[in-house]
């Protein structure tokens, strides 16, 4: 439905997103204006709708560049071990140490506002996990008959990384990114709150929640429409999460045989 929403926007959404009218500011949710009105009297409704969309942008663009980072760290330090596989745990732990909403703020705040270095932030924050989980799974690989037949028939550390190790982790990469994706939208959500996302006039969901917070007591919808947003596609990227685990994890297979 969120790929829907994104990709039909200018026809689901009743008015233009940026279009003010002093005249119907703060009114109530109505025919007119489903989820009401903001302070500057533009339709909630359409800025939301038109809101998934850098929501869906800033979700993709971080997913893109958080599993195969965290994946390419994880598979060398746990094939090649040694030197290599301490320097690289090292610098995942340093960056682990830090709660990912943290420092994906203080880098957000050190790069500048901005879509661009809100993914940035968000991807730096967010891959540690996925360096861990394949680091695991390569240690326990490694050794392995296939993987040393493979060398033994002349493969190359890369073509064994590509062709043999890659494809093991990927799916359990795939279920972790897949549960992952409600906390980036948060994390993005908590910028463009404080201002580190997307930038005004945007119609951004945390901005518009910001946005809201002088009139929530008596026009709660300014922030409740969007913050119900919010929650609804972290519900919906959480159940996709559990259902790929059951549907790709062999180990939930088994447990429910």
């Amino acid at each position: 439905m969120l790929l829907v929403v994104a990709a039909a926007a200018p026809w689901i959404a009743p008015h233009d997103p940026h279009a003010q009218s002093l005249a119907a500011r703060l009114a109530p949710p109505s025919g007119a204006h489903p989820f009401g009105t903001d302070q500057l009297g533009r339709d909630i409704f359409s800025r939301v709708v038109h809101g998934s969309r850098i929501t869906l942008l800033i979700t993709a663009l971080a997913a893109v560049c958080v599993a195969p980072a965290g994946l390419l760290v994880g598979l060398c330090a746990g094939y090649f071990g040694g030197l290599c596989d301490g320097v690289l745990m090292r610098a995942t732990d340093v960056f682990m140490a830090f709660p990912r909403l943290l420092l994906a703020l203080a880098l957000a705040a050190a790069l500048g506002p901005g879509i661009g270095n809100a993914v940035i932030a968000i991807a730096i924050s967010a891959w540690p996990p996925y360096a861990r989980q394949a680091r695991a799974e390569v240690l326990s690989l490694r050794g392995r008959d296939f993987v040393v037949a493979a060398r033994m028939a002349g493969a190359s550390h890369p073509g064994v990384l590509w062709r043999h190790m890659l494809p093991l982790c990927a799916t359990s990469a795939v279920v972790r990114l897949a549960m992952d994706l409600a906390g980036i939208i948060l994390v993005a959500a908590g910028l463009g709150f404080l201002g580190l996302g997307a930038q005004p006039p945007t119609p951004e969901w945390g901005a518009m929640v910001a946005n809201g917070r002088q009139f929530l007591t008596p026009y709660w919808w300014v922030s409740a429409m969007p913050g119900g947003a919010i929650f609804a596609v972290s519900l919906a990227f959480n159940l996709i999460g559990d259902g790929l685990r059951d549907a790709l994890d062999p180990r939930a297979a088994r447990g429910r045989a």
